[in-house]
């Protein structure tokens, strides 16, 4: 049968959560992407995390044996690069607030950094730091109180871990937040800049997008009309997807992002019934159950597949079947 990936010119992941937790690849995806490339999938790597530069992630994919180019990667710095060049003037003194990967990318884009609020800043840029320091915020904070435009990286507001779910970006934007009256431009999903960014340099015509958050990676693909498959190796799980508003929904869902090379999952309606594979979902007076028994983490995917269409387009409850589903966290 054709695999997902056949349907697309090019697929497009998120890194942190699909590609590798912290220092370790995701089992199995060094390989599937391999395999990917061999089939001619165009592949391109996404990241709201501003950390590091693209050369440093390239660098990083190719010791989890994931033959990567700085070319193929493109980080929210680079979209924010894109959107201080529509707003500010040439040279413009900005504050960065972030790790030396990011002012080393502001600098090169022809930006004055500057490191001190005595410096008068035109603008703020705040991006990840692993260790930020506490005065390097209240710097960021008195000078948006003193007119300084803000921008941010990214938005999230935690991170996977090899260790388990660590605060983002988003949790020390709060903190400067606390203490101005406007929110950041922000660049990074979900919000265009960063995969209109991506769409342009790697001149992908049909991508579908990879991605473990619904409220980041799948609602970014949804804003801007792409495809998107959801994997289970990093924030979000079933119970997010039962949750999820119609624009955090994604197209496909697969254990990790090795499900592109399988068949897309597709369910059927038939009377009061979803069926997905061989695993059906029943629901009567508002509430779903399982009418089968899905042993394997592939039949639990189906059944997981087949209860949010009901959930999603009946708003039936498949509590009892999300509980049943013990393989997908």
């Amino acid at each position: 049968m054709k695999a997902l990936a056949a349907d697309y010119d090019a697929a497009l992941f998120d890194l942190d959560g699909v590609i590798y937790l912290g220092p370790y690849a995701v089992e199995g995806i060094p390989e599937a992407l391999e395999e990917l490339r061999s089939r001619g999938t165009h592949l391109g790597f996404v990241t709201n995390n501003a950390a590091r530069t693209p050369a440093a992630v390239a660098v990083h994919l190719e010791e989890l044996g994931i033959r990567a180019t700085e070319a193929d990667v493109v980080n929210s710095t680079q979209a924010t690069l894109r959107m201080l060049a529509a707003d500010l003037p040439a040279g413009a003194r900005v504050l960065a607030v972030g790790t030396n990967a990011l002012a080393h990318q502001l600098a090169g884009a022809g930006f004055t950094v500057v490191h001190s609020l005595d410096e008068d800043p035109m603008a703020v840029v705040q991006g990840y730091h692993p260790t930020i320091e506490w005065p390097r915020l209240e710097d960021a904070a008195l000078a948006i109180q003193r007119g300084a435009v803000w921008y941010a990286t990214n938005p999230d507001l935690t991170r996977p871990s090899e260790r388990g779910i660590v605060p983002g970006l988003g949790s020390q934007l709060q903190v400067v937040r606390n203490c101005v009256a406007i929110d950041p431009k922000i660049a990074g999903k979900p919000y265009r800049p960063l995969l209109d960014e991506t769409v342009l340099r790697l001149s992908a015509k049909n991508p579908i997008f990879v991605g473990d958050r619904t409220d980041t990676d799948i609602l970014g693909a949804n804003i801007v009309g792409m495809d998107s498959l959801f994997v289970f190796t990093g924030a979000h799980g079933k119970a997010d997807l039962a949750e999820a508003a119609p624009e955090y929904r994604p197209t496909h869902i697969g254990f990790d992002a090795s499900a592109l090379l399988e068949p897309k999952r597709e369910a059927e309606f038939q009377g009061q019934r979803y069926i997905c594979g061989y695993q059906e979902v029943d629901f009567t007076e508002g509430v779903g159950y399982l009418s089968t028994r899905p042993l394997t983490r592939d039949e639990q995917l189906d059944a997981l597949w087949a209860g949010l269409q009901a959930k999603w387009r009946f708003d039936v409850d498949i509590t009892a079947v999300l509980n049943s589903l013990d393989a997908l966290r």
